[in-house]
């Protein structure tokens, strides 16, 4: 309908020149000027007429362009498209398309970001702040671009905040630790951002980097690598090895004494301490936690023996997956760290590929794993044994300086404590700091 007033207007606007022509007057003059501005009208305020306009734009090779007279829709029955050649084509009923964000963008939304620290301080303290967030951005970067797709965080304006509370953090601490401690903390909160209940953890143990001393740090880190670590060797001495050699990085000073250390933590909401417990001493807890290492096994030659046996030859499992106790050498053991790490033992299968023989790993079947859990049931249950064998774990344990150190300490916290959310976070974040080999938290 618009289409033809405008039709109408514009051939009334061509009379009305025609008779201002035959007869120069201001009443033709002004019947034009009026028609002319009535017809722009329409045709501006009209989106059918605007529809109509011929668009033309030109691209050179390699190039993509987009243009529309009005509101854009790309969903059409029937999608045909034709492209020159080194063209590129997208077409789908809705289509969104995504932007990544590169190091150099995350550098700058880390600066951004900085912006708004900067009128917080005196020109005196601006210098100092400048240079520690810049210690903390160089930490930052390479652990954030060595994660798949961790950089894109930074468009996540939950994370821009957390990131000026973290570079908060870097301006007020002198400890250089603390910007790989930071690091690892933005890190694991990309790794756990979809978990509401580790983003709060995150976001208090950043605000108490800077707060948190030394030792209570080294205390709190060691107490969780007790409660999280274990070797997943079944080989009771290569065990004892990986754990000497974690807690040997871990411990890079003396270890804390005393109370200070505790109250400082608890004060800090990153444990909570029970002053009417205590903590079961080291040769109590690991032989429990590394019950596979001592328990007795299956003494050799036995009826048990033999059962053992058949049960491995019927499920297809392999001889020497019994080997011989460490501790007697008149029984045998399955090779694991725990009896729940059963699950997650793995045989070497042989294949060619490409010509040549390699080992893979295979994992054992469900019916495998029922067959090898019946073997531990065949296990001797004399407690003599075993105590025999626990003797034997600990002069193994305090063979290795830096587990008797751990021993000596451990045994000596006055009383219970259980670490909160914000403290794994901030122990395990320094743990990876000190051994970059260590699996995220779960």
């Amino acid at each position: 309908m618009k289409i033809v007033l405008a039709i109408i207007s514009f051939v009334a606007l061509i009379g009305a020149i025609l008779w201002w022509v035959a007869a120069p007057d201001w009443e033709p003059a002004i019947t034009s000027i009026v028609l002319f501005g009535a017809l722009l009208a329409q045709i501006f305020t009209s989106d059918e007429i605007k529809t109509k306009l011929k668009l033309s734009h030109k691209s050179g090779k390699n190039s993509h362009s987009y243009q529309a007279g009005g509101n854009q829709t790309i969903a059409d029955n029937k999608k045909i498209q034709k492209a020159g050649d080194g063209s590129q084509q997208m077409q789908a009923n809705s289509m969104v398309v995504h932007v990544g964000i590169d190091e150099k963008r995350a550098r700058e939304v880390f600066q951004e970001m900085n912006l708004q620290l900067r009128k917080e301080y005196t020109e005196e303290a601006l210098n100092i702040a400048n240079a520690r967030v810049l210690e903390f951005e160089n930490s930052l970067m390479p652990k954030m671009e060595q994660v798949d797709g961790a950089l894109d965080a930074f468009s996540d304006p939950s994370f821009q905040l957390l990131l000026v509370e973290a570079q908060k953090t870097a301006a007020s601490t002198e400890r250089p630790q603390d910007y790989d401690l930071l690091s690892e903390l933005l890190v694991h909160r990309f790794q756990k951002g979809e978990n509401r209940n580790a983003r709060a953890g995150i976001s208090l143990a950043v605000e108490i980097v800077d707060k948190i001393s030394n030792e209570a740090l080294l205390g709190l880190t060691v107490t969780h690598a007790v409660n999280c670590f274990l070797p997943l060797s079944g080989d009771i001495y290569q065990g004892l090895d990986t754990l000497n050699n974690l807690f040997g990085k871990i411990i890079h000073e003396p270890l804390p004494r005393g109370h200070d250390w505790l109250d400082h933590l608890d004060i800090l909401n990153t444990v909570r301490l029970n002053t009417l417990g205590s903590m079961k001493k080291v040769q109590q807890y690991y032989p429990e936690v590394l019950s596979g290492y001592v328990d007795a096994g299956i003494e050799k030659d036995s009826e048990n023996h033999a059962k053992a046996i058949e049960i491995l030859n019927n499920n297809a499992l392999p001889r020497n997956l019994l080997v011989d106790h460490s501790f007697n050498s008149g029984f045998q053991r399955i090779c694991i760290p725990y009896r729940s790490s059963l699950n997650k033992i793995s045989l070497n299968q042989p294949v060619i590929r490409e010509g040549r023989l390699i080992i893979i790993p295979v994992k054992l079947t469900d019916e495998q794993i029922k067959a090898v859990n019946s073997i531990y049931d065949l296990y001797s249950q004399d407690g003599n044994l075993k105590n025999s064998n626990v003797d034997l774990f600990m002069k193994e344990w305090d063979k290795r300086p830096s587990l008797n150190a751990l021993k000596e300490w451990w045994d000596d916290i006055p009383f219970g404590l259980t670490i909160t959310a914000v403290g794994k976070v901030l122990a395990h974040s320094n743990a990876q700091r000190c051994d970059k080999n260590l699996p995220p938290l779960d």
